[in-house]
């Protein structure tokens, strides 16, 4: 058996220690939170991801935690209602394509690996030699024949191993915050959504959650902020989202007390290789492609499955690349031209989606404009054929 470290017990960490546990190697993983990570924001499971979890045993779970969006509404500064759309349409779901809450998601791989795998919490890398020795915050030394970097789109393993993030991020040029609010509109299975030009807010709440999500989005330059300070980091979001109408201060106050405040720009990571020596990269480590694509856990699901089989049939990380490299060009081409369609740049785009949204449910060309919106994310989705490797 391989001795495999994997930094990083987020969805790409749990389902890389899964697939890596059933090809017969000895996992770890290495996790700087003291538990496995809750909430989070729904992310789709659609295309060849579908098959990976279906392949793990998982499809019915999930399918049981599925967060069972209806409808979104979209209103005005004043609060009056302008559009409506079905789940189908706003979330741009696809035939069998599941809505999950990533922390359910991670959740379902954490309680799949926990009896086999090794989880160390609070705790994490801080050196990788040649010889496979790693180095820990808390923990002693102890040697590896791997290690796998899952451990995000700000991936300490990266840097360890390639180099600051600078050389491989790409700044989409937006920010987005998200976080659990008092869910004081009453949604049940709704979303609420308010643009404004360069800036979007929306409010969900999904099945089986009493409190709701609040999500912003909007443009910007580069901003000069402390990773860790999330006070100051609430206090950016605030003053992006200053004057903006309909529920925003409401729900602004209610972000003062999130516990799970999430907040990053819209960015992407691009590699010319995902492994070196004895590191390899996966998930969002490796090739983040932003929110806004839509795929991240799809990718994530993935690129575990590639690298465990690749590596257990011979293919090795070279194999890995060759067979993963086209899916994440095609999933990555997705997050510039979504986020466009998420964060209006004028008033004149503005009044054009929603009045797009609003002719949409009633338009005889329905079908042929909904295949125009969720075509190149089902292409994307299924832009690889995965190999069985188990045979």
């Amino acid at each position: 058996m391989t001795n495999i470290l994997i930094s990083g017990a987020s969805i790409a960490g749990t389902a890389t220690a899964y697939w890596l546990r059933r090809h017969g190697h000895t996992v770890t993983v290495v996790e700087r939170a003291p538990s496995i990570r809750e909430g989070g924001y729904k992310v789709d499971i659609r295309g060849a991801a579908l098959e990976v979890v279906e392949r793990m045993g998982l499809l019915d779970a999930i399918r049981a935690r599925s967060t069972d969006m209806r409808v979104a509404t979209h209103y005005d500064a004043k609060g009056r209602p302008v559009a409506t759309l079905d789940a189908d349409l706003f979330g741009g779901r696809l035939g069998d394509d599941v809505e999950i809450m990533r922390g359910d998601l991670n959740e379902l791989l954490y309680d799949l690996t926990r009896d086999d795998v090794e989880y160390v919490f609070d705790d994490s890398v801080t050196g990788i030699a040649e010889d496979g020795t790693v180095t820990f915050e808390r923990a002693a030394p102890r040697t590896f024949d791997l290690v796998v970097g899952a451990d995000g789109a700000h991936s300490n393993t990266r840097r360890i191993a390639f180099g600051e993030e600078s050389r491989f991020a790409r700044d989409l040029g937006y920010y987005i915050s998200i976080c659990t609010v008092p869910n004081t509109l009453g949604l049940d299975r709704e979303e609420a959504v308010h643009a404004a030009v360069g800036r979007t807010a929306n409010v969900y709440s999904t099945r089986q959650d009493t409190g709701a999500k609040a999500l912003f989005m909007w443009s910007s330059a580069p901003l000069a902020y402390d990773h860790r300070d999330v006070a100051g980091q609430k206090e950016l979001l605030a003053r992006a989202m200053d004057g903006v109408g309909w529920q925003v201060p409401a729900l602004l106050e209610g972000v003062r007390d999130a516990k799970d405040f999430y907040f990053d720009s819209v960015s992407q990571i691009h590699m010319d290789r995902w492994s070196t020596g004895r590191v390899a990269l996966v998930g969002d480590a490796g090739y983040c492609a932003s929110p806004a694509s839509g795929q991240g856990t799809s990718l994530a699901l993935v690129g575990a499955y590639v690298l465990a089989g690749e590596l257990a049939t011979g293919g090795g990380t070279d194999g890995y690349e060759r067979e993963l490299r086209p899916f994440v060009a095609a999933n990555q081409a997705l997050g510039p031209a979504n986020v466009k369609g998420m964060v209006m740049g004028s008033r004149a785009a503005l009044w054009f989606q929603l009045r797009m949204m609003r002719l949409l449910p009633h338009l005889p060309g329905r079908d042929r404009m909904v295949e125009r919106i969720t075509g190149p994310i089902a292409r994307a989705a299924d832009a690889i054929s995965l190999k069985n490797y188990m045979e």
